[in-house]
C-alpha cells in the first residue's frame, strides 16, 4: 500500500513556550487529495510573523479513497499535536470544472477542520481572493507572486516548494493579518495594546514607532489593494480548496 509522504521544511517551534511569550501559533492548510500543504507560523500584535513549520503532505492515486483519506488525516492530527496550533486557517473550497478534483479537495478540507475542532481549536476560512489580496495586494496574483512574498514576508532564504507548501503559509499569513478574529486574538495575546479593530488594520500599532519589515511589507499592500479597488470581505466566522 503506497504511503503517503511529507516534507518538512522551516525551523521548528517549541510548542512548550507559553503563548504569552511566543506569540500565537496559526496552521495553515492547503487541502489537496494528492498534495495537501500544511505551514504554521507565529504571530505577535506588531503583525510580526516568523515560520515554525511547513510541508506537503502527498498520497498517490493508486491507494484507495479511504486509505488516502485516512493517511492524510493522521499526518494532520501529528502535526496539530506536534505544535498546538492556535487557529487553524483552510483555504475555503470552490466549485471548479473537474469535480473530482474539487471533491478531494473538499473532503481533505473537512479532515483538517474537524481535527480542530475535536481539539476546541478555532478554524476559519479564507477564500483564495482573499489570501492573495492580503499577500500581494492583488486579489487576482498568480501563484508565483503569493510564493514571492511569503518568502519574502518570512524572511526565508528559499521559497516554499512546491506551491502547496506556500500557500498554507499564505493562508496561516492572512489569518494573523485579516481576520477579524484572528488579528484580535493576536493582539490580546502578545500585547497589553488595546485591542485592533477593522478600521485600524493596516495601521501600525500606537505606541511601536517606526513599522518593521512584516509591517511596511503588510502596509504596501493595502495601499496597492486600494488603489486597484481589489479589496475583499473579511473571512466568514469559524466553524478551509
Amino acid at each position: 500500500m503506497s504511503q503517503p509522504s511529507i516534507a518538512p521544511r522551516g525551523a521548528r517551534a517549541a510548542v512548550a513556550t507559553p503563548a504569552l511569550s511566543r506569540g500565537r501559533t496559526i496552521l495553515g492548510v492547503d487541502p489537496g487529495l494528492t498534495r495537501c500543504g500544511l505551514g504554521a507560523i507565529t504571530a505577535t500584535s506588531g503583525r510580526v510573523v516568523r515560520i515554525v513549520d511547513v510541508g506537503v503532505a502527498t498520497s498517490s492515486p493508486d491507494t484507495p479513497l479511504e486509505l488516502r483519506l485516512l493517511q492524510i488525516s493522521t499526518l494532520i492530527d501529528e502535526w496539530i499535536d506536534r505544535l498546538q496550533p492556535d487557529a487553524v486557517a483552510v483555504e475555503r473550497v470552490f466549485a471548479q470544472s473537474n469535480v473530482s478534483t474539487v471533491t478531494g479537495t473538499a473532503q481533505v478540507a473537512g479532515l483538517a477542520m474537524v481535527a480542530a475542532a475535536r481539539r476546541g481549536i478555532p478554524v476559519e476560512l479564507h477564500t483564495p481572493s482573499e489570501v492573495k489580496a492580503a499577500i500581494t495586494g492583488n486579489g487576482r496574483a498568480e501563484k508565483e507572486q503569493v510564493t514571492t512574498m511569503v518568502t519574502r514576508i518570512l524572511g526565508l532564504d528559499h521559497a516554499p516548494r512546491p506551491a502547496d507548501a506556500a500557500d498554507a503559509l499564505a493562508l496561516a499569513i492572512c489569518h494573523a493579518w485579516r481576520s477579524p478574529g484572528g488579528a484580535r486574538a493576536v493582539a490580546a495575546a502578545g500585547s497589553t495594546e488595546a485591542v485592533e479593530t477593522p478600521r485600524d488594520r493596516g495601521a501600525p500599532p500606537s505606541g511601536t514607532g517606526a513599522p518593521t519589515a512584516a509591517q511596511a511589507l503588510w502596509l504596501e499592500a493595502e495601499r496597492r489593494s486600494r488603489r486597484t479597488g481589489r479589496r475583499v470581505a473579511p473571512a466568514r466566522g469559524s466553524v478551509g480548496r
